[in-house]
C-alpha cells in the first residue's frame, strides 16, 4: 500500500490534469463554434434582400402597365409614392411589433403581406386597386422587412463588428436589385408582366420556410450573450411587453425634443428623395425616354447594386472607426455632384451612365451605417431601432414625394431634367446639414429604454 499511494495519487494528478486539459480544449472549441448571431444576420439579409426585390418589383412595372391599359405615369408613379409612404410610417411599428412579438413573427408576417400585395397585382383592372395593393399589402410587407429590422438584429444580436453588420444588411437592398431588376424585366421582356410577377412570388413563398426553422429573436434563446459582450459582464434586462402602438409613439414624444433627431431626418429625408423616389423609380422609364431599353436599364441598375453593396459594407466598416457625420457629408456632397451630372450622362451613351452608374452605386445607401451609428450614438442601443425607424419616416417621406413629383414633372415638362437637378442640390444642402449634429450629445432617452406603457 505504502509504494502504491505515490502511483495511485500521481495517477490521480494526472487524471486531474488531463481533466483541466480536456475542460480548456473544450472552452476553446465552444468560443470556436460560430456564434448562432452570423446565422441570424444570414437569414435576415436573405429575407431582406427578397422584400427588397418586391419592393423594387413595380419599377419594371410602371412601362408594361402603361402601355397595356394606357394609365399615365403619373398615376403609376402615385401607387409607387404611397407604397413609400407607407414602407416608410410602418418602420418604427415593426420596431415595436419585434418588442412584443420576436424577430420570427415580425418577419413571417412581413413575408406573408408581400406575397399578399405583389401577388394581387395581375388581378387589378383598374389604375385605384393599385393604391390599396402596392401601396397598403406591398408598402406595409416591404416597410416591416426593412432597415429597421436590420437595425434591430445589429443591435440586439453584436457588440463587436456591429458597423460591419448593419453595412451588411443594408447591402441587402443593393444585392436584393442587384437579383431581381434584371431577372424581373428579363421575364417582362420574354415573358409578359405577369409572368415576372409570379416568378417574384415563388421567392417569398421559398423565403417563408427558412425564416421558420432558422430566425430566433434573442441571443438569450439560443443560451449565448450578444456577439462581442463582454463574458463576466450581464447584459441588460430585456425589455418589458409593452403595447407595439404605445411604445412607438413614446418613442416619437421622446425624440422630437431633441434637435439632432430633426437634424438627422431632414438629412434622411434628402436620402429618401435622391435614392429609392427618383433614381430607383425613375432610371427605368428615364432611360426609355433616350431609347434604351428596359433591360439594359435594369442591367446598368444592377450594376449599381453591386457597387452598392461595396460601398455600403465599406461604410459599415469606415463608421467602426471614423466620425460618421464626416462620412454622412462626403456621401451626400459625391451624391450630389453624381445626380448633377446624370443629365449629361444620357447623351453619352451608355459609357457616361455606366460611370454614373459606379459612382453612385457605391453611394447609394452608404449613408445607413453612419445614421443608424448616430442614431444609437444619440438615444442608446436599445432604442436605436424604434428611433431609427421614425427617421426612416422622414427618408420614406422624401421618397414618396420625389416618386410622385418626378412622375409629374415629367408628365407635364416631357424630361426628367429638372428632378435631377433638384435632387442634387438637396443632397448638397443636406452634405452641410449633417456637420451640425452633436454626437456626443445624450439625451434620457439615452439611458432609459423606450418602454412606456402598459406591459402586456
Amino acid at each position: 500500500m505504502a509504494f502504491c499511494q505515490p502511483a495511485c495519487e500521481t495517477s490521480q494528478g494526472l487524471s486531474k490534469e488531463s481533466a483541466s486539459e480536456m475542460t480548456t480544449a473544450h472552452g476553446k472549441s465552444a468560443k470556436a463554434r460560430l456564434h448562432y448571431g452570423w446565422v441570424v444576420m444570414g437569414m435576415t439579409f436573405v429575407a431582406l434582400l427578397v422584400a427588397a426585390g418586391m419592393r423594387s418589383g413595380p419599377t419594371v412595372l410602371i412601362v408594361p402597365l402603361e402601355q397595356e391599359f394606357g394609365w399615365s405615369r403619373a398615376t403609376l408613379s402615385f401607387a409607387i409614392a404611397v407604397q413609400l409612404l407607407v414602407y416608410g410610417i410602418v418602420g418604427p411599428f415593426s420596431a415595436g411589433f419585434i418588442d412584443r412579438f420576436g424577430l420570427r413573427k415580425t418577419l413571417l408576417g412581413a413575408l406573408l403581406l408581400m406575397l399578399v400585395g405583389f401577388g394581387l397585382t395581375p388581378f387589378i383592372t383598374a389604375s385605384w386597386q393599385l393604391q390599396p395593393i402596392w401601396g397598403l399589402g406591398l408598402g406595409a410587407g416591404t416597410g416591416a422587412a426593412a432597415m429597421v429590422m436590420a437595425a434591430v438584429v445589429a443591435n440586439r444580436w453584436f457588440v463587436k463588428r456591429r458597423g460591419v453588420v448593419m453595412g451588411f444588411l443594408t447591402g441587402s437592398t443593393a444585392a436584393g436589385q442587384l437579383v431581381f431588376l434584371p431577372l424581373l424585366a428579363s421575364l417582362v421582356a420574354h415573358y409578359g408582366w405577369r409572368t415576372a410577377v409570379l416568378v417574384g412570388c415563388g421567392f417569398v413563398v421559398a423565403t417563408i420556410p427558412l425564416v421558420w426553422l432558422y430566425m430566433r429573436d434573442t441571443p438569450a434563446q439560443m443560451g449565448l450573450k450578444a456577439y462581442g459582450h463582454p463574458e463576466h459582464e450581464p447584459e441588460a434586462p430585456p425589455p418589458p411587453r409593452v403595447n407595439p402602438f404605445t411604445a412607438t409613439f413614446a418613442a416619437l414624444g421622446q425624440a422630437v425634443v431633441v434637435r439632432d433627431f430633426w437634424l438627422l431626418s431632414g438629412s434622411f429625408l434628402v436620402c429618401g428623395a435622391s435614392t429609392i423616389g427618383l433614381i430607383g423609380t425613375h432610371f427605368i422609364p428615364a432611360c426609355f425616354d433616350h431609347g434604351i431599353a428596359a433591360t439594359t436599364a435594369a442591367g446598368i441598375l444592377a450594376m449599381m447594386g453591386a457597387f452598392n453593396f461595396v460601398g455600403t459594407t465599406a461604410s459599415g466598416w469606415l463608421s467602426d472607426r471614423f466620425d460618421s457625420r464626416y462620412l454622412l457629408f462626403w456621401y451626400y456632397a459625391l451624391r450630389g455632384v453624381s445626380l448633377l451630372f446624370l443629365p449629361y450622362a444620357f447623351d453619352m451613351s451608355l459609357w457616361g451612365l455606366s460611370l454614373f452608374g459606379l459612382f453612385y452605386g457605391l453611394d447609394w445607401i452608404a449613408t445607413v451605417p453612419p445614421t443608424v451609428r448616430l442614431t444609437a450614438g444619440i438615444f442608446g442601443s436599445r432604442n436605436a431601432g424604434m428611433m431609427y425607424g421614425w427617421i426612416t419616416v422622414m427618408h420614406q417621406i422624401g421618397a414618396g414625394a420625389a416618386a410622385y413629383g418626378s412622375g409629374l414633372l415629367r408628365v407635364v415638362s416631357g424630361s426628367y431634367q429638372g428632378a435631377f437637378f433638384a435632387a442634387g442640390a438637396l443632397c448638397l444642402v443636406a452634405a452641410l446639414l449633417v456637420l451640425q449634429i452633436d454626437r456626443k450629445r445624450r439625451t434620457p432617452a439615452s439611458a432609459t429604454p423606450v418602454v412606456v406603457g402598459v406591459e402586456l
